[in-house]
């Protein structure tokens, strides 16, 4: 069996990254990204990527940490409204922007990894997101096509994985994950938690090994929160 377990970040991404290249990240707002993969991008320096991912994290943390050191050329996303800088550099034409509504987001990605090469969707037809895509007609409503996603990497976060690769995901984490990590060309995984193979319910796995390239337990997780709204507690 090939040893997909590696001992940090740099190691899992060790000949895989390129400029110029497309990237999947997984996760929703801050909740369940790859960090530790990030990080690592972020030192490796490589540029002008194509990013698909839901958001772009905040600034100062996620995905935000690219764009600060301009290495983001193009997102492709459906939400993108808790990061200051991800709004100027678009504004100023230093960043190129392909927005999606989330749910055509996601089933593109989807398609992508089941070898889809395009599907219609009525989402979006009669407004910006249909200009320049071919519509269609089907049984009397108006459909606009879609073309599936893929990339030459996709980074992943789980919570738990075995040394094969096998992947399960936790609770709202479990958002753009699974569907990115059978669309990269190449997919590597960071974990808050590694165990033995056979330890995990077969019937509880998310994502089958087969999928997965390179996988490493994270070396920290900060966990954030994008915005914490309250409330007064209720007078006895």
């Amino acid at each position: 069996m090939v040893d997909k377990v590696k001992t940090d970040a740099v190691e899992a991404l060790a000949g895989l990254l390129f400029d110029g290249m497309t990237i999947m990240a997984g996760g929703f707002g801050l909740c369940g990204i790859p960090e530790n993969l990030i990080a690592a991008i972020r030192e490796a320096g490589t540029k002008d990527l194509t990013v698909i991912s839901n958001n772009c994290g905040v600034d100062g943390f996620g995905l935000g940490i690219l764009l600060e050191n301009r290495q983001i050329k193009k997102m492709v996303s459906s939400y993108v409204g808790e990061n200051k800088l991800f709004e100027q550099l678009y504004l100023s034409g230093e960043l190129e922007l392909e927005f999606n509504p989330q749910g055509t987001l996601a089933e593109r990605i989807r398609a992508g990894g089941a070898g889809i090469p395009a599907f219609f969707t009525r989402t979006g037809y009669g407004t910006l997101v249909a200009e320049g895509k071919e519509v269609r007609e089907f049984d009397g409503e108006m459909y606009v096509m879609e073309r599936g996603l893929t990339a030459d990497l996709a980074i992943v976060k789980a919570w738990k994985a075995d040394a094969e690769g096998n992947l399960i995901y936790r609770k709202t984490a479990r958002n753009f994950n699974p569907m990115m990590a059978t669309a990269g060309k190449k997919t590597v995984v960071e974990v808050e938690q590694l165990v033995a193979i056979g330890a995990l319910d077969k019937d509880a796995i998310h994502t089958p090994g087969i999928y997965v390239d390179h996988l490493i337990k994270g070396a920290k997780f900060e966990k954030r929160i994008e915005r914490v709204t309250t409330r007064q507690k209720e007078q006895a």
